[in-house]
């Protein structure tokens, strides 16, 4: 019962954490000295076995960052570049997946952008992680600013977008645009 507990209520504060977007804080080593002794995020880290010095980038390593089979992992500022004008001079159809590996909604829609890769395999998926420096000035050309945000190009077109983890939206743009004929 105890181990529930304490279960919900790291839950509880990680949501509250991302909520309040502390992400930045998570890079400190003096993660106590900058946040709330009355949040509910420093309560459950305090009553929690994790060290006080626990770094953001060491826990990514707990996520998943690869891709799916038949999802295409992009790397780079050049890369994403090389790919998007395939997709548009060459009219093919696409995803262009951006997500985080922090990002709780971007690790509950993945598995579901994984299966349409393999629903439609003439639809190229791309997953681009947010969170790599060399891509950054790309995404704030594009305007990303929340995850998970999907863009999707039939025939070369970008024809919808979505933000957000909407499995039912997702489903039905995909649907809509990339019908199996």
């Amino acid at each position: 019962m105890v181990g529930t507990r304490n279960l919900i209520v790291r839950s509880l504060a990680l949501r509250h954490a991302i909520k309040n977007s502390v992400r930045p804080l998570l890079t400190n080593t003096n993660l106590h000295s900058r946040i709330s002794k009355s949040s509910l995020f420093a309560a459950t880290l305090a009553s929690s076995s994790y060290s006080t010095h626990l770094s953001f980038h060491h826990s990514r390593s707990l996520s998943s960052a690869s891709a799916s089979p038949g999802v295409i992992l992009v790397n780079s500022a050049e890369e994403f570049n090389k790919i998007l004008s395939k997709v548009q001079d060459d009219s093919l159809h696409a995803i262009f997946y951006f997500t985080a590996v922090w990002c709780g909604p971007c690790r509950f829609i993945s598995p579901i952008v994984g299966e349409l890769s393999n629903k439609y395999p003439n639809v190229a998926t791309y997953k681009i992680d947010i969170d790599q420096e060399a891509i950054q000035d790309t995404l704030s050309r594009l305007q990303i600013t929340s995850v998970p945000t999907l863009h999707f190009f039939q025939n070369g077109k970008k024809t919808d977008e979505l933000i957000g983890a909407d499995v039912a939206r997702l489903n039905h743009i995909t649907e809509k645009l990339f019908k199996k004929d």
